[in-house]
């Protein structure tokens, strides 16, 4: 079983028992094998809340584009975040966000690849 602090030392909290929980009956090498796809994928949080702030000054809805929630992003963009109010909860929520994106994503890598 590899220990997922040294595979990837950047996640932290819920992410980290999700990843721990898929690589637990991994060998070393499958371990690093998806280590190195995980971190390639995995959209960061605090890049997502960076650019949700970038929402304040008009362009609003990148953040939702980035996670693959191209319908979001472009009602986003028309109705301004929904008057700023749909931005100030993705600013809040930008960790959930990221975890939840990087937890579909996974998933689907996992299907995928069985």
């Amino acid at each position: 079983m590899a220990n997922i602090l040294q595979l990837l030392p950047e996640i932290e909290g819920d992410e980290m028992i999700f990843v721990q929980a898929l690589v637990k009956d991994m060998d070393d090498n499958h371990a690093q094998m998806f280590a190195n796809s995980y971190r390639t994928r995995r959209k960061d949080s605090t890049t997502l809340l960076l650019v949700s702030l970038v929402g304040f000054l008009g362009i609003a809805g990148i953040q939702r584009f980035m996670v693959d929630q191209i319908g979001m992003g472009i009602l986003y963009l028309l109705t301004g975040g929904f008057c700023g109010i749909g931005t100030i909860v993705d600013i809040v929520t930008a960790k959930k966000l990221a975890f939840t994106y990087n937890q579909a994503q996974q998933v689907a890598y996992m299907v995928k690849n069985s």
